[in-house]
């Protein structure tokens, strides 16, 4: 990071400061957005439906009447292949929306370290004496 003069220090602050507030909009925006992922998967013969929510946890699970007529290990294999595709949609989608907001931050400023700190405290004393 350069260092700015003294003159330009309250800019600085002021836009690492806006540009943290920016930052911090755009991460809460996300996790919203996050929140509010639903996915849906069904099996091909439309008897078992399921709905993941962001975080990949199942939210809705039902079965038509005629799952009854498959045998327990059909039925298991069925079920297990339609929870699967209902929490990998839902962490595709939240994997998008995490990726879309990382990359909105990634020209975040780095943080004013001690290094800054010490010269503008040495040249405010130098400044005085």
């Amino acid at each position: 990071m350069t260092t700015p003069s003294p003159d330009g220090d309250a800019e600085l602050l002021e836009r690492v400061l806006a540009e943290g507030r920016a930052t911090m909009r755009r991460l809460r925006e996300a996790r919203a957005l996050v929140r509010d992922v639903t996915a849906e998967a069904q099996s091909p013969d439309r008897t078992i439906r399921a709905v993941a929510d962001g975080r990949g946890e199942i939210v809705e699970l039902r079965f038509d009447p005629r799952v009854m007529r498959l045998d327990r290990e059909t039925l298991g294999r069925r079920v297990t292949a339609v929870l699967r595709a209902a929490q990998r949609d839902a962490e595709a989608r939240t994997r998008e929306i995490t990726e879309a907001a990382l990359a909105d931050t990634a020209d975040v400023p780095p943080p004013l370290d001690e290094r800054f700190v010490r010269d503008r405290v040495e040249r405010i004393a130098r400044d005085l004496l």
